[in-house]
């Protein structure tokens, strides 16, 4: 730690005044250090200018030489053994600096969203046991990348973590799912993994994709040339998105139902008539209280009382988190607006705008799919003047949809700190990575992008190429289909998570890819299931397979492979059906929808047939096309005889 302080402390100094004293390196290399085994690895840094720059790795009886630049910049090339250690290196241009308890394995990148960044303790199913054991995981090293947001491609990453640490320093604030797939790796193989988390809740894929790729795209190009054009300093790019942003809520108040003709803000007023709201519990969801609708945009209010004493004081408002983005009000005029779901809320109410009786909060939420509404607990929610003298907000609230999105002006994105402002992730917290060595990525994202699943079916291939090209070699790329969420229903309903699913089950045409299907361990009410460490094992158990050449193993579950028509039936065949097709439960197989001409879809009979299934139905004479869990949360279970599911899909492409 002393070490890794004494080179920042130096990169201080240079930054300021030029200085150049001895050796600099990017932070991740340093103390506990997973480099890629068996490799030509790059090794670069800072030095003196013109020094000359020895390397000395402990396994080798070679010390590497080179001359640094005249800016003190200077890179070689190591060769790294097999897998083992701990190593040490020592680097010179005058003075020395010593990397120690180097180990060399394979590294892992590990992207995408909140459900890849959810930590150890965060409560996953397992939490305690994994932190009370950290210690004895001495071969597995952690990294994690700090969420930063740039306009432009950066050298220089950015960290939480001073350097490598081993688990036990870090775990419970590391990535679960990133975590058990490194472990799985590790007790099977029996060699040094090195986990670089770089992820951020509630991203879009769009993020982490590079703006030369995006600028092909007609959706992206627009968003892309505006951010060319932000001014390098960070105030002046915050003052043209709240313009924006200012402007836009000039506009909703001509479309806005909550508004009268003058622009006055009715819904959010003391007094306003409630007959035509609803009652809603917060914190919780809407559509699991049973609350019909609210998507798109819906308005929430609660009046609360506020004492004499409070009148013309400026207060502090807390709501939770919001599904998904929100504009926040108080007596009628606005004071804030955060995006994305997973982001607390917190919101400064002028003193001017306090005064005693009764005060309204009300809340226009913007919902993009999916459940809505006020989440968090309790203690999340009030109005507080010091920590000790607040309102509880918990409770009885009132909400009332208003107009379609369709129909409102397009919701400005913040280009310069937006989780899906196109490349400001890729540019921070890919870009800089590039030159370290890696064996292949794991992946799971995609809620953020469910609205359009269409879009998405490019997005994701050309994700993985840009990444390959980046690092200048195509290596593995393992993901995560989306997790069954929401209501469960019978009836045959659209599904955009069920088309985001097949969206990425059409990305497996990549090659060197595999994807863990999680339809069988997601939870109805919580976008963030707790079983990571199912998460984990199915994406080690595609790397075991697809990488480390475990033939005998079984990578996934049942993957649709084609389909015939035979008589008054269907008959499917699967790839990745080993063991044999079975069900989960031991009951006959459900989840499967089949249609004919008419495009209606009805509860199928399924028969399993060897390696193939029969499905019919006696309400469908002539059929056309089947669909295989294809809802939010469907009911299936079709499993091969590893006891792993078969991913959603479907033989058709009908738009409903």
């Amino acid at each position: 730690m002393k070490k890794r302080l004494l080179i920042t402390a130096l990169s201080c100094l240079l930054a300021a005044g030029g200085l150049r004293a001895e050796i600099v390196l990017p932070p991740f290399f340093s103390d506990n250090m997973v480099l890629q085994h068996s490799a030509e690895v790059k090794l670069w840094g800072k030095a003196k200018g013109g020094a000359k720059v020895s390397v000395k790795p402990s396994w080798s009886e070679e010390t590497l030489k080179t001359r640094a630049s005249a800016d003190g910049s200077w890179q070689l090339m190591l060769r790294t053994p097999a897998p083992g250690g701990p190593h040490t290196i020592v680097i010179s241009d005058g003075k020395s600096l010593t990397l120690d308890n180097i180990l060399t394995g394979d590294v892992w990148i590990c992207g995408g969203q909140s459900n890849m960044e959810m930590k150890i303790g965060e409560r996953v199913d397992g939490w305690k046991e994994e932190l009370e054991n950290a210690g004895l995981h001495k071969d597995i090293r952690l990294l994690q990348v700090k969420k930063v947001l740039t306009a432009k491609p950066v050298e220089d990453i950015m960290l939480n973590t001073p350097g490598w640490v081993e688990a036990e320093d870090k775990l419970s604030s590391f990535s679960a799912a990133a975590w058990f797939f490194g472990k799985k790796l590790n007790e099977e193989l029996g060699i040094p993994i090195g986990l670089i988390e770089s992820c951020w809740g509630g991203s879009a894929i769009e993020a982490w994709m590079p703006g030369s790729t995006l600028r092909t795209m007609e959706k992206y190009r627009p968003l892309i040339e505006q951010m060319d054009m932000l001014p390098d300093e960070r105030e002046a790019r915050r003052a043209i998105f709240e313009n924006t942003m200012n402007a836009w809520v000039d506009d909703m108040k001509k479309v806005d139902y909550a508004y009268d003709g003058t622009g006055k803000l009715v819904w959010g007023l003391p007094g306003a008539d409630l007959e035509e709201w609803t009652e809603a519990k917060v914190p919780g969801l809407l559509q699991l209280q049973g609350i019909k609708g609210m998507h798109g945009f819906f308005w929430m209010r609660l009046d609360v009382e506020i004492p004499e004493s409070w009148e013309g004081c400026e207060l502090s408002l807390r709501l939770g988190t919001i599904d998904d983005n929100d504009c926040t009000f108080f007596n009628g005029e606005y004071i804030g607006h955060t995006e994305i779901c997973i982001t607390p809320r917190l919101y400064k109410v002028p003193g001017r705008l306090v005064h005693k009786g009764t005060n309204t909060i009300a809340v226009r939420v913007m919902d993009t799919g999916g459940l809505s509404g006020i989440a968090g607990f309790d203690k999340e929610l009030r109005l507080y003047r010091t920590e000790d003298e607040y309102i509880p907000l918990s409770g009885k609230w009132y909400c009332r949809e208003t107009v379609p999105m369709a129909d409102t002006p397009p919701f400005p994105v913040d280009l310069d700190n937006s989780h899906s402002s196109p490349s400001s992730m890729y540019n921070s917290m890919i870009y800089p990575l590039r030159d370290y060595r890696i064996k292949g990525a794991i992946w799971y994202q995609g809620e953020s992008n469910v609205a359009d699943a269409a879009g998405y079916k490019d997005l994701m291939p050309a994700l993985i190429h840009d990444w390959r090209a980046l690092w200048g070699e195509a290596f593995p790329f393992y993901f995560c289909q989306l997790a069954n969420y929401m209501e469960v229903r019978d009836e045959p309903v659209r599904s955009e998570w069920a088309e985001l699913r097949e969206a990425q089950l059409q990305s497996l045409s990549v090659e060197n890819t595999g994807m863990a299907v999680l339809i069988d361990i997601g939870e109805a009410g919580n976008i963030h299931p707790k079983n990571k460490a199912e998460v984990g094992r199915r994406l080690a158990l595609n790397a075991l397979y697809g990488t480390y050449g475990r033939k005998d193993s079984v990578p996934c579950g049942p993957v649709f492979l084609s389909y015939r028509i035979a008589g008054s039936g269907i008959r499917i065949r699967f790839a990745h059906a080993d063991g044999g097709l079975t069900t989960s439960d031991g009951n006959s197989v459900k989840g499967f929808m089949i249609a004919g001409p008419d495009r209606r879809m009805h509860r199928a009979d399924v028969s399993i047939e060897g390696d193939e299934l029969v499905v019919s139905s006696p309400e469908v004479k002539n059929p056309v096309a089947v669909r295989y869990a294809w809802a939010d949360n469907p009911a299936c279970n079709l499993v091969n005889g590893a006891g792993l599911p078969a991913s959603p899909f479907r033989t058709d492409s009908w738009a409903q």
